[in-house]
């Protein structure tokens, strides 16, 4: 457990560098002094930061952000749109020397917006695997297509691109809280959320797009503290951590001793 100055019972918490209870956030290109403060005085909380969309081609800071990561010993990758513009204009390998340019160890790989077939898609991950750490993406964009496939396409579209090399599957959210596993108000499609937590995929290699407080708390009464999250806002970095740790209103309850010490339940 992390060492906190307080003499209350918390959940474990997994330490930095860690596989479980990945916080991502995301970067829709803020001031380079604000996000240096916040990741300076948050990296215990922050695994990975994703430069949102296409913002890195735009960011006249992009080199400061990225020093400020490798400072902090937080690792970052390019939003799987940039990764689709690429693709969608046939240079996929001026994308691989890209992310080699800027020394990303990890990349993000998606078809959420372009008309990429989910196989096509795996082979990329499997050819990007060799050089990187990969993180792919189910799920599109498109409200749609989303709520037309069925929870069997995006479970077998999972384990697709888990055993062609893929680290972890962001199962998408949009930032603005829809598409994806939610419904166009924002409610989040909880009978596919449940098909997948109970097919036997191993949620360690799941990580939930959740970038409001009530998905991000639904998410961690459901799986527990070390749920991987992302699409994280910058201004809730610490605010997630409470939910983790049952600090906060909407998890307060969940998460309190029960029977030997150190042991905890959920209510």
């Amino acid at each position: 457990m992390t060492l906190r100055l307080t003499d209350l019972e918390l959940p474990d918490r997994s330490a930095k560098p860690r596989a479980t209870g990945v916080t991502m956030v995301i970067d829709t290109g803020i001031p380079p002094k604000y996000f240096g403060d916040l990741i300076g005085s948050s990296a215990d909380y922050v695994d990975f930061v994703k430069f949102g969309w296409g913002t890195s081609v735009v960011s006249h800071s992009l080199t400061e952000k990225i020093s400020f990561l490798r400072d902090a010993k937080v690792d970052f990758y390019f939003g799987g749109t940039l990764f689709e513009k690429y693709i969608l204009q046939d240079r996929f390998d001026q994308f691989r020397q890209m992310c080699i340019h800027f020394g990303c160890t990890h990349v993000e790989v998606s078809n959420g917006t372009i008309d990429l077939a989910d196989d096509e898609k795996s082979k990329y991950v499997n050819e990007l695997s060799n050089d990187f750490v990969v993180i792919s993406e189910v799920g599109s964009k498109n409200q749609m297509k989303s709520e037309n496939m069925a929870p069997n396409k995006w479970i077998n579209y999972i384990n697709d691109d888990l055993s062609a090399g893929a680290s972890m599957v962001t199962l998408e959210t949009r930032e603005s809280g829809h598409g994806g596993i939610c419904r166009p108000n924002g409610e989040l499609r909880f009978g596919l959320v449940e098909e997948i937590l109970t097919s036997g995929i191993d949620t360690t290699s799941l990580l939930f797009e959740a970038p409001s407080m009530e998905l991000q708390s639904y998410f961690v009464r459901r799986v527990g503290s070390n749920v991987n999250l992302g699409n994280i806002a910058p201004s809730d970095i610490v605010g997630l951590e409470t939910i983790r740790l049952g600090l906060r209103s909407e998890t307060l309850h969940d998460f309190e001793p029960v029977g030997a010490e150190g042991s905890f339940t959920r209510k």
